[in-house]
C-alpha cells in the first residue's frame, strides 16, 4: 500500500477521535501532529479537522472526502501495486541471492485474475520455509481470459482463472474457456475454492438476495470489466435470471478489482457489486453468497516438471499453506497442488 503522511494522520484522527491519541498511535508528539495539520490546512486552503476543547476531534467534510478519494485510489491501484511489489521482490531476490544466476527456474511469472489468496501464496513461496531456495512469483494481475491468452502466447509460466465448478457444457464459462485450453498441451492445477456474491451495505438494508432483486429494486450496481472472470460470472447469473444489461442500473460503471468494487459500496457510491467474500469482509460490508467457484492455475505440460513448478506444487499441497488458505474469509482448500485432468476440475469439460 502506498503511504502518505497526511492520510496517515487523518486516518488516525478519524479512528482515535483525538489529535493526542492519533499522535500516540503514529509515534509523534502532539505538537508535531498539530503543526502538520495546520501546515496542510494552510497549503490546501481548506479545514481538515473540526475540533473544540472538551470534544472529540472530527474530520471536516473536506477531510472526509480526501480520505474517501485516497481509499478509492488504493483500491483501484491495488492489483498494479501488488504486481510492482512482486517485481521489486524478484529484482532484490536475484540481486542478493548468492546463486542468483542459477535461480531462473525458481522465478515463475504468473498472469492471473486478481485474487487475495495469491498475495498470501506469494509471501509464503518467497520464504525459506522449505528446503532450498524459495519460489518467487512474479504476479501480473489481469482478467481470467487475458491470463490464459498470456500463457498461450508465451508471456508467462502459469495462468490463474476462476469458474463455476457446476456450470454445464453449454454455459458461457465453458464456451469462453474451452477454445483457450487444449488437453495434452495444458495442465490444470487445483488452487482454491472461494465464495462470490453480492457485496452490500452492512445488514443488507435493501434486502438484496440475487440479481433479480438488484434489477427489480433498481439498486445502483458497480461492475467489473469485460475479460474478467467476475464479469463472466455476472453474465451467466443474468442469463439465468433472464436479465439484460439495460435492466441493471449502473451496468456500465466499471471498477478494476474486487477491492475497488467493495470500496464503491462502502463509500455509498453504489448499493451493490459482485465480488468475493474476502473483499466484502475487509471493507466491513455485508455479503450475500451466490456461488462457490474454483480458482485454478494452468500451465503448459512442458513446464510441469521444471524445478520452480514442482516446488510450487509441493507448497500448494503442504498443510501449512492449506491452513493459511482456510483461514482467509470465504476461502477453502480445494484440490490444492493437485495436477488433474480437465474433466475432473472442470466438470463442464467434454473432450
Amino acid at each position: 500500500m502506498l503511504r502518505n503522511p497526511m492520510m496517515d494522520v487523518l486516518h488516525a484522527v478519524r479512528e482515535r477521535g483525538s489529535i493526542s491519541a492519533a499522535a500516540r498511535q503514529l509515534g509523534f508528539s502532539y505538537r508535531h501532529v498539530w503543526g502538520q495539520l495546520k501546515q496542510w490546512e494552510a497549503e490546501l486552503g481548506q479545514e481538515l479537522i473540526v475540533w473544540e476543547r472538551g470534544q472529540a476531534a472530527q474530520l471536516s467534510p473536506f477531510g472526509e472526502r480526501l480520505l474517501m478519494a485516497e481509499r478509492l485510489a488504493q483500491a483501484r491501484l491495488g492489483p498494479q501495486m501488488e504486481s510492482l511489489r512482486a517485481e521489486l521482490e524478484r529484482a532484490f531476490a536475484l540481486a542478493f541471492e548468492p546463486d542468483a544466476q542459477t535461480l531462473g527456474a525458481e522465478v515463475l511469472t504468473l498472469y492471473a485474475s486478481h485474487d487475495h489468496a495469491l498475495n498470501a501464496l506469494q509471501d509464503m513461496a518467497a520464504s525459506r520455509g522449505m528446503d532450498g531456495p524459495g519460489v518467487f512469483l512474479d504476479i501480473r494481475f489481469c482478467g481470467s481470459v487475458d491470463a490464459i491468452r498470456a500463457l498461450n502466447e508465451g508471456r508467462c509460466v502459469l495462468a490463474g482463472f476462476h469458474t463455476q465448478p457446476f456450470a454445464d457444457a453449454a454455459s458461457l464459462s465453458a464456451r469462453t474457456y474451452r477454445p483457450l485450453l487444449k488437453p495434452g498441451t495444458h495442465k490444470i492445477i487445483g488452487f482454491a475454492r472461494r465464495a462470490q456474491g453480492l457485496m452490500v451495505a452492512p445488514d443488507n438494508p435493501l434486502k438484496l438476495h440475487d440479481m433479480a432483486d438488484v434489477a427489480r429494486l433498481q439498486a445502483r450496481f458497480v461492475n467489473r470489466a469485460k475479460g474478467t472472470g467476475t464479469r463472466l460470472l455476472l453474465d451467466e447469473l443474468m442469463a439465468q435470471a433472464g436479465l439484460d444489461p439495460i435492466d441493471i442500473t449502473g451496468f456500465d460503471t466499471v471498477e478494476s478489482s474486487h477491492a475497488a468494487v467493495a470500496h464503491a459500496v462502502a463509500s455509498g457510491q453504489a448499493d451493490v457489486g459482485l465480488g468475493t467474500e474476502y473483499a466484502a469482509r475487509t471493507q466491513g460490508l455485508g455479503f450475500v453468497p451466490l456461488t462457490d467457484e474454483r480458482y485454478l492455475l494452468v500451465c503448459l505440460k512442458a513446464a510441469l516438471e521444471t524445478p520452480g513448478v514442482q516446488r510450487l506444487l509441493a507448497l500448494l499441497s503442504s498443510p501449512t499453506w492449506q491452513s493459511t488458505l482456510n483461514a482467509l474469509p470465504g476461502y477453502t482448500s480445494d484440490h490444492s497442488g493437485e495436477v488433474a485432468a480437465m474433466k475432473r476440475l472442470l466438470p463442464w469439460w467434454k473432450a
